[in-house]
C-alpha cells in the first residue's frame, strides 16, 4: 500500500474499522447505521460478507454503507472473524502491506486483490 494516496488509505481503514464494530455488536443497535449480510452460503473469502445493493440513482454508492461493501467483502476470514478490535486492526494491516495497490487518482479504490499472507 505504499503508492495509495495517504488520506484515501486512512479513510478506507477507518471505514473497515467501523464496519467491524458495527457487524460486532460493539455500537448501539439503535445508533448504529444497517449493514445487511449477504444470505448467499456459498461465497469464498470471509463467511461476513455484506449484501450489495443496486440503485437507480449514483449519490447512494457514497453512502457510508455502501462504500465499504466491496473492500469488506474482499478480506479473507482470517481478518474478518478477528477476535478483538485490535486483533482486526493488526489482522489488516498485515493483509494491506502484503497487497499491490497502486494510487490513480481517477479511480475509486473499491477492494483489495487476493494475495494471501503469513
Amino acid at each position: 500500500m505504499d503508492d495509495l494516496d495517504p488520506l484515501t488509505h486512512q479513510v478506507q481503514v477507518q471505514g473497515m474499522i467501523e464496519t467491524y464494530k458495527i457487524i460486532h455488536g460493539l455500537y448501539d443497535t439503535a445508533v448504529a447505521p444497517s449493514l445487511i449480510m449477504s444470505q448467499v452460503s456459498h461465497t469464498r473469502g470471509n463467511t461476513s460478507k455484506l449484501q450489495k445493493n443496486v440503485f437507480k440513482c449514483d449519490i447512494r454508492k457514497y453512502f457510508f454503507t455502501e462504500r465499504v461493501v466491496n473492500l469488506w467483502n474482499s478480506l479473507p476470514s482470517l481478518v474478518v472473524d478477528a477476535s478483538s478490535l485490535n486483533c482486526f486492526k493488526t489482522q489488516l494491516d498485515k493483509f494491506w502491506s502484503n497487497q499491490d495497490i497502486v494510487y490513480d487518482f481517477k479511480a475509486l479504490f473499491l477492494e483489495t486483490g487476493s494475495k494471501s499472507y503469513s
